[in-house]
């Protein structure tokens, strides 16, 4: 069986422009005018959903993990957006880690990995 590629992931709120909007001043990414945005090859679709709460209930269920290439000067333009930190950026193994939450509650984790850990991976 051929291996599927992750071509895209559905993000269900009750306040989706609001949400949407949130994302694109937060992590800039590209975006082309339709309802999906584009994080580097996977596109996330914002969709207002009746059967989702504002907040989330279990906000670790699932965490974006969005690769930077300066972990620092990331969390200064969300500090700017006055994000709420539950890990400030610290320095973990294999690079620099923070974790926050977007307006629904989810987590987000900003990652910028080592050139030694890069290397590893692409072997």
């Amino acid at each position: 069986m051929k291996t599927s590629a992750l071509g895209s992931i559905l993000l269900g709120s009750a306040d989706p422009a609001r949400l949407r909007a949130w994302y694109l001043a937060a992590l800039e990414p590209e975006h082309f005018g339709d309802n999906f945005i584009d994080f580097g090859g996977v596109r996330v679709l914002f969709e207002n959903r009746a059967d989702v709460a504002p907040a989330t209930a279990e906000p670790g269920r699932v965490i974006f993990n969005f690769h930077v290439e300066d972990a620092h000067a990331t969390a200064g333009h969300l500090d700017g957006l006055g994000v709420t930190w539950l890990v400030e950026i610290e320095r973990r193994e294999v690079g620099l880690f923070g974790t926050l939450v977007d307006p629904d509650g989810n987590y987000i984790q900003i990652i910028e990995l080592t050139e030694e850990y890069l290397a590893t991976m692409r072997r």
